[in-house]
C-alpha cells in the first residue's frame, strides 16, 4: 500500500470524501505511517484511531507502531544470546548461616511457559467496555537534516461488550522531537525548525511533521456488521474472542485457519507461518479481551515456535523493565527487523510491541542495528463499566 492509500485507510469512514487541506493531509499521512496499515480486509478495531498492537514490519506503510528511544537518548542494544535466561530464587542458607542467592538457568521455552502459567492464574474480569490506552512512537530521519526525530501519539479505545453498539476512540498526536542529544544539537544547528520534513522512500518530495502536539481527536463508528470488534487474522466478534481455545495446539489451529501464506497486511508480501502467528498472537496477548487462560495458551503456543528468541531485562519506552520474546523478519525495502513483544513475566501482562532494526534498509535506512524503530506501549488494557469520554 502506498502512502496515499495509507492516508485513505487512516481517514474515518464517517467523514466521507470531504476535501482536506494539504497541511492537514500531510499531518494525517504522518499519523497513518506511524501505525499499522489497514487493508480492505483488516479492520482491527473497526475504525482508524486504535489499530491494536501486533506490529507489521514493512516499509512506508509497515511502520506498525512507533519508535522507542530509551531514556538518555541511546538505542536499545541488540538482545543478548537467548539460549538461557537467569532467574533468582530465594536465598539458600549455608552451614554457617550465610544467605547465598541461587541462579537457575532457564531456556527460552521455559521462560515462556512460566509466563503462560502466570498469565493463566490472573483473575478474570468483565465489564460493559473493553478499554485500552497506548502511546506509540516512530523514528524518522529528517530530509536533508542528517538527524532523527521521534514522533509520538496517545490513543484510547472503548469497544462495547454487547453487539450492535459503537466503538469510540480518543487520540492525540504528541508531536515530534529530536530523538537523541546528538539529534537535538543537529536540530538546533539547523535553526530549531518547528516542523520536520520527512522523506518517504520511493516518493518525491517530503511530508511535513509538526513538533507541536495536535488537537484531541474523538471518533466513533458502528461495529462492522454490527458485531465485529477486532482483527485476528480475520474480523472477529467479541463472542469469538471470549470463546477462543485455551489449549495451545487448538489455538494455533484456530488462528491458522486465517493464514494464507502472506503478510498480515498485504497479500503481495509472503510471510512464514511462524512470523504470522507471532504477530497475530502479540496483539492477542497485549490488548485483546481474551480470558487469562487463552492468554496463557498464546504464550505456550509461542514457546512451541523454534524461531523465537527470549531476552530478559528489556526496557520499553515508558521505562518499564520486562522480558521480551521476538522473531526476525525481512521486510520490503531490504531491512531485517526483530518483532519484539515485551511482557511482565510475573503476570503475563503485555507491556509493549517493538520493531528493532537488525539490518537497516528502506524506511529504516541510516538507523544503527539495535535501534528501536517503532513501538506501541500499553498503558491500560482491561474491562470497565465507565462509558467512553465524549
Amino acid at each position: 500500500m502506498n502512502p496515499i492509500d495509507e492516508l485513505r485507510a487512516a481517514r474515518p469512514a464517517h467523514l466521507g470524501d470531504r476535501p482536506v487541506d494539504e497541511r492537514t493531509r500531510a499531518a494525517e499521512l504522518a499519523y497513518a505511517m506511524s501505525r499499522p496499515r489497514q487493508g480492505e480486509r483488516r479492520r482491527r478495531p473497526a475504525f482508524r484511531p486504535a489499530w491494536g498492537l501486533a506490529l507489521a514490519g514493512g516499509a512506508a506503510a509497515a511502520v506498525t507502531a512507533a519508535a522507542v528511544v530509551l531514556p538518555g537518548g541511546g538505542a536499545t542494544p541488540p538482545p543478548r544470546a537467548p539460549a538461557v535466561a537467569e532467574t533468582e530464587h530465594a536465598p539458600a542458607v549455608t552451614e554457617n548461616g550465610t544467605a547465598v542467592t541461587q541462579k537457575t538457568h532457564l531456556s527460552a521455552r521455559e521462560v515462556l511457559l512460566a509466563a503462560a502459567a502466570n498469565a493463566g492464574r490472573q483473575a478474570e474480569a468483565t465489564g460493559d467496555w473493553w478499554h485500552t490506552a497506548t502511546v506509540s512512537r516512530t523514528l524518522f530521519t529528517v530530509a536533508g537534516g542528517g538527524y532523527r526525530v521521534e514522533s509520538r501519539g496517545r490513543d484510547e479505545m472503548w469497544t462495547p461488550r454487547a453487539p450492535g453498539g459503537e466503538q469510540w476512540s480518543r487520540g492525540r498526536s504528541l508531536g515530534a522531537a529530536p530523538a537523541t542529544e546528538a539529534d537535538r544539537q543537529a536540530w538546533e544547528a539547523a535553526g530549531s525548525p518547528a516542523e520536520f520534513e520527512i522523506k518517504v522512500p520511493g516518493k518525491r518530495g517530503a511530508l511535513s511533521m509538526p513538533a507541536a502536539p495536535g488537537k484531541v481527536r474523538i471518533d466513533h463508528s458502528p461495529l462492522v456488521d454490527g458485531d465485529k470488534v477486532f482483527w485476528l487474522g480475520r474480523n472477529v466478534t467479541m463472542k469469538d474472542l471470549r470463546g477462543l481455545p485455551d489449549e495451545p495446539e487448538a489455538l494455533r489451529a484456530w488462528l491458522l485457519r486465517s493464514y494464507e501464506g502472506h503478510d498480515t497486511e498485504s497479500a503481495g508480501v509472503p510471510m512464514a507461518s511462524d512470523v504470522w502467528l507471532f504477530k497475530v498472537s502479540a496483539g492477542l496477548i497485549n490488548d485483546m479481551p481474551v480470558t487469562p487462560k487463552v492468554r496463557g495458551a498464546a504464550f505456550r503456543m509461542l514457546a512451541g515456535l523454534d524461531t523465537v528468541e527470549v531476552t530478559e531485562d528489556v526496557t520499553d519506552a515508558e521505562g518499564r523493565t520486562g522480558t521480551a520474546v521476538s522473531i526476525e523478519e525481512r521486510v520490503k525495502g531490504g531491512a531485517v527487523l526483530r518483532n519484539r513483544l515485551v511482557f511482565d513475566e510475573a503476570t503475563g501482562r503485555g507491556l509493549a510491541n517493538e520493531n528493532v532494526v537488525v539490518e537497516p534498509g528502506g524506511l529504516q535506512a541510516g538507523l544503527e542495528p539495535g535501534s528501536v524503530f517503532s513501538s506501541v506501549a500499553v498503558l491500560e488494557a482491561g474491562w470497565t463499566d465507565t462509558a467512553p469520554r465524549r
